[in-house]
């Protein structure tokens, strides 16, 4: 590997320790490593506003790991910064000093608004999304809420509120009790009322969740069959699980990771005041935030096009895609899918993801044929996808499963981007439009109408057309046995 492609951001956070490490490749960065440690640094400040001795030494016995790391990255690709507990320590000399000689490189301590427009860029990067949105980051010790548009942040905030700090001062008896709960929301709300109205005023489209608290409640979500989506009723739900759970010791939810345990319920009560305050109406989940924004911040990267354009950029590029047919099959899926579209109400999800499913429908190609749409769908599960959430990228190797062959039901109505009936329309587009437009060549897609009779779809094409497109025409009849078996009736006439 050139090491001098090497990049790392290291983030010394008030609960956790994090370092990213990348390789640029062909203009894309590829994650070669994730180190994360539970340091809780905030949980060791103590009232003069010293950290204690046995949390400095968690910190530097973490930062021995980061080190051998470090030691072939060139210096100017390497950032590391500290946020808001190390921004209160009043001993921040002592820590430093010993940190810096085990990293042999810097540590810059950022101020609150700096550590905002970080994550800010980290969730533009990462995140896809159009007009204004709400990004929001529960650290341990500080929670930064930032408005924004593409890639420029236009208001920035960190408040003196994070999940460690609530938990040791409402949870410190670690009951999970109405009157905790309570008293830590009521406390978040007195930290943010100050700065609510102005987040009001200028408002925003969209809202993005960037932190760990977040990210444990959507796999929460997730796991008991709900979509990505983070609604307050959701919230409220999700508290009540935690109250019944009696005691942090025996908290226990499907999806919830051991090391979140602890610092879950301060999070929670965070989010919901947030929620409250704000009348937040739903959030998704960031693909990143401050790591991401350091990272980035070195890659000179300030591109404002969507972070899924500049994914699905890196993927035709790295997988030698066949863009111009790409396009043509998307085209084509979204001319039915707009026939379609007047007869039923679709999710504003479901347009975008037919469309990247189309364009990246020949991933599988890189590795064979005969198992394409496996090897697609598989490749979607495991790579790193900047601007697609989870639930999205379950419903593209979905479709990239089901774009040809026996329908795979299964993995339509187990993802939770969609409801698992617009997910199988979504498939049964992609197939057809695949199916049209195999010829490959332009003018070569005949101009056809889609319409609906409930699940009925009726295609029709020119006359006499499948009498001179004889494998397309075959194709297609195959195709309407297949949906029609499996309860969905698919016609083919001519006009």
């Amino acid at each position: 590997m050139n090491n001098a492609a090497l990049y790392a951001a290291i983030d010394l956070g008030s609960n956790s320790f994090h370092m990213l490490v990348v390789h640029e490749v062909a203009g894309a960065s590829r994650t070669v490593a994730k180190i994360k440690r539970k340091v809780r640094l905030a949980a060791g400040l103590q009232a003069d506003g010293n950290l204690d001795a046995p949390t400095l030494q968690r910190g530097w016995d973490c930062l021995h790991l980061f080190a051998e790391q470090l030691q072939d990255i060139p210096a100017d690709h390497i950032r590391i910064v500290g946020t808001a507990t190390l921004r209160l320590a009043r001993n921040i000399d002592v820590f430093l000093a010993q940190a810096e000689a085990i990293l042999g490189h810097p540590v810059r301590i950022i101020s609150g608004e700096e550590e905002a427009a970080l994550i800010y860029e980290g969730v533009s990067w990462t995140s896809s999304g159009t007009g204004r949105r709400l990004v929001i980051d529960i650290g341990g010790a500080s929670t930064e809420l930032i408005i924004g548009e593409g890639t420029s942040a236009q208001l920035l905030n960190s408040l003196d509120m994070g999940c460690v700090t609530w938990l040791t001062r409402y949870f410190a008896d670690e009951a999970l009790t109405d009157a905790n709960f309570e008293q830590a929301i009521a406390a978040a709300r007195t930290v943010l009322t100050p700065v609510a109205s102005t987040y009001l005023k200028l408002g925003w489209q969209g809202c993005i969740g960037a932190s760990g608290t977040i990210q444990a409640i959507q796999e929460i979500m997730v796991n008991q069959g709900q979509d990505e989506h983070v609604t307050l009723e959701k919230l409220l739900a999700l508290k009540q699980q935690v109250i019944a759970c009696g005691h942090i010791s025996q908290l226990v939810l499907p999806g919830l990771q051991a090391d979140r345990i602890s610092v879950f319920p301060s999070g929670l009560a965070i989010l919901i005041a947030l929620f409250n305050l704000l009348a937040i109406e739903n959030m998704v989940l960031a693909g990143g935030a401050l790591r991401e924004g350091l990272m980035y911040g070195m890659l000179g990267r300030r591109q404002e096009c969507d972070a899924r354009e500049r994914t699905a950029d890196s993927l035709i590029s790295r997988y030698q895609l066949d863009r111009e047919q790409a396009e043509r099959v998307r085209n084509t899926a979204l001319a039915a899918l707009q026939q379609v579209a007047s007869s039923q109400p679709l999710d504003t999800t479901a347009k975008p993801m037919l469309a990247w499913s189309a364009l990246f429908y020949e991933l599988g190609l890189c590795i064979e044929y005969k198992r394409a749409p496996e090897h697609a769908a598989y490749i979607i599960h495991h790579i790193d996808l900047p601007g697609f959430t989870t639930a999205q990228k379950q419903l593209l190797g979905a479709l990239l499963l089901n774009q040809r062959d026996t329908f795979q039901l299964a993995t339509l109505e187990q993802q939770s981007a969609i409801a698992p009936e617009q997910a199988i329309l979504l498939a049964r587009l992609l197939r057809l439009a695949i199916i049209l437009c195999l010829r490959r060549t332009r003018g070569t897609v005949p101009e056809f109408q889609l319409t609906t009779q409930g699940v009925q779809l009726t295609l029709t094409l020119p006359t006499n057309w499948g009498q001179s497109h004889h494998l397309r025409a075959n194709e297609l009849q195959q195709e309407a046995q297949r949906q029609t078996e499996m309860g969905w009736p698919l016609v083919i006439e001519e006009r």
